[in-house]
This record gives C-alpha cells, structure tokens and sequence, in this order.
C-alpha cells in the first residue's frame, strides 16, 4: 500500500462459501498489514460463519458481522459500510467471495485511489476481461451494462462490477443507505450516485474467473429487477449531495 497510514477494509458478502472463504483472507491478508476483511454472512446454511468465527481466533484482522437471513445483497454492502464507517477506515472495498475477484488486483485498486475517489474491478477496459462464461452470460452482461450507461448517463465501463473501492468520503457524501435496492441493481445505483455527485471514477482491468466452488447466487428475477430499477433510477433522479469543494 503506497500510503502505510490508510487503513483499508475488505467487505466480502458471504452465502454458502465455506470452501472459498480461508483461501481467499490467505491471499488478501498477504497484501499489506493496513488491510482488514469484514465478512457479512446472511445465515449461510454451510456453516460459513462458524469458519469465520473460528478464522477470527487466530486472525484479528477478520471481522464478522452474522446476519438472521438472506437479506440481499445490497443490504451486505451498507451493514458494511457502516461497520468501515464507525471504525474509521480510509478505504472501504467490496469484492465477490466467490474467488471470481483475485485478490492480486487489489494493490492497483489502493494505488488508483490514491488519485481517484471510487476505483472499479473492470472487466470492460483494456486489458480486462471474462474467463469461462457462456457466451449467453457475456452478451448478458455486456447489455446490461450498456443499458446502463445508456439510461443513467454515465461514462464508467463496467457499471455491473461487485469489486470496487470508496474514500471514506464518498460514502459520507452520497447517501448510499438512501438505495432501495437490495440485489444486484445496488451496483447501478451506486456508481449513479457517485457520478452524479461529482467524484472522479476510476477503473482498473481485471480478468473475471469463474467461481472455484459453490454455486452461483444470481438468477433472472434477479435481472429483471436491475433492469426496472435502472429504469426508475432515470426517471425519477434521486437528489444526491455534491462532492464536497
């Protein structure tokens, strides 16, 4: 970490990943004593929390927040935000706990925020890219996110990206725990937000992996909703704070 005095926090939203969860605090924690990991366990039948737990012993960077339910997605990125907030960190990330993200790009994410306020995993610049996917899953994701860029006029690339980093500061500034959403469309929303308040975005390439175990937690209602409340986002432009002069 090019700033040894940021602290940063790692937030990983976890349902059934007990096999993916030790290697990946293993290959974050390599990264730089001033990183800590945050996970939000929705009640994972797997016992995904009790690994934690027990992880938590030995390792006092791990934090645990455990949950009654399946709550969504989105709903795991604000109890996290709150948590990285109250706590005092400098930088606050989100990444899959599914080892789709790799760890190994997040020493290019701390140093582009350095510069930037809101730094994205891309899959869509140079350089960046998916690996293992069917090609209905790509044409998938390349529509939904030129739907929208197209709809919330935005320049970011990979708007649908789960791995990405915030300033304290912008989670201060653009009320993100005003969000209704609770899934995927929490992303859209997010990057909206941030755009829309006048903070620099910046994206770095990534190659998207396939999940190593477990099963995939998106599914088509999940889609559908995105896409409407994509739709209801432009149309009714929520007022979000401007970034601080």
């Amino acid at each position: 970490m090019s700033n040894a005095k940021r602290r940063a926090l790692i937030i990983l939203p976890t349902y059934n990943e007990r096999d993916n969860v030790l290697p990946l605090f293993e290959e974050i924690l390599s990264i730089s004593d001033q990183v800590e990991i945050l996970v939000v366990d929705d009640c994972s039948p797997d016992g995904t929390g009790d690994v934690v737990a027990e992880a938590q012993i030995k390792e006092p960077r791990i934090h645990l927040i455990r949950r009654e339910g399946k709550l969504g997605l989105g709903t795991a990125y604000l109890a996290g935000f709150l948590r990285g907030l109250e706590e005092g960190y400098d930088y606050i990330f989100t990444m899959d706990a599914d080892r789709s993200h790799n760890p190994r790009y997040l020493p290019a994410l701390i140093e582009l925020l350095e510069h930037d306020d809101m730094v994205i995993g891309s899959r869509y610049v140079p350089g960046g890219g998916i690996e293992n996917w069917p090609i209905h899953r790509r044409a998938l994701s390349r529509f939904a996110n030129f739907y929208t860029r197209t709809m919330l006029r935005i320049s970011v690339n990979d708007c649908t990206s789960g791995f990405r980093g915030y300033r304290r500061e912008v989670l201060e500034t653009v009320q993100p725990f005003e969000i209704k959403s609770s899934g995927y469309s929490f992303l859209y929303e997010m990057v909206w937000r941030v755009s829309r308040a006048g903070f620099r975005i910046g994206e770095v390439p990534i190659i998207f992996e396939q999940r190593v175990a477990g099963d995939s937690k998106i599914n088509s209602s999940e889609i559908y909703f995105a896409v409407v409340r994509v739709l209801i986002t432009a149309l009714s432009r929520p007022k979000v704070p401007k970034r601080p002069s």
